[in-house]
């Protein structure tokens, strides 16, 4: 397995790992429906739990999007426009959470859950909506990253980096072909 492959790999887990835990939120659409404290509880439980995971996960996914980036210029075109739009967009995540996301959480992790401010749900739903427009660049730099490697697979073949192609049956022994 070659280089670009072990990287394209992990940077696809921990890309679609995070794409997938993004994705849970905007399905469940219930968790908008909870009243102000459990709202806020919920918050801020996510809030700890995701500010200790997903820096790493993030972090690490980066490192191995612009190792792939860089791995793919030899390949040229689709494959390396690709794998660098996945990293624009992972990036774009990045910065989006840290810009706007982050300061919304901070404020929530400042209630009180049982006395949350009369603003609460504006609060929520602005979250809400920047939320849905990271998700969404998740989801499409993790598409960026599985097309590059669909549109890569035949010529990594080719090059010995990826699986071999079949092998043709040998010839029969002189002594066994008809004449």
């Amino acid at each position: 397995m070659s280089l670009l492959a072990i990287a394209r790999t992990a940077a696809a887990l921990l890309l679609g790992l995070f794409a997938g835990g993004l994705i849970f939120a905007v399905l469940a659409p219930s968790l908008r429906e909870l009243p102000g404290p459990a709202y806020v509880r919920y918050w801020q439980a996510l809030n700890g739990d995701y500010g200790r995971a997903m820096p790493v996960l993030l972090l690490t996914c980066v490192a191995l999007l612009v190792a792939t980036s860089t791995l793919s210029y030899r390949r040229g075109g689709l494959t390396f426009v690709l794998s660098l739009a996945a990293t624009g967009l992972t990036i774009g995540v990045i910065v989006l959470t840290v810009t706007w996301l982050e300061p919304l959480n901070d404020i929530a992790d400042s209630w009180h859950p049982d006395e949350p401010p009369g603003t609460w749900s504006d609060l929520r739903d602005r979250w809400w909506s920047l939320h849905l427009v990271r998700t969404v660049l998740a989801l499409a730099a993790f598409a960026c990253l599985l097309l590059a490697q669909a549109v890569d697979q035949p010529r990594a073949a080719s090059d010995g980096a990826g699986v071999s192609a079949p092998r043709q049956p040998e010839d029969p022994p002189a002594a066994t072909r008809r004449h």
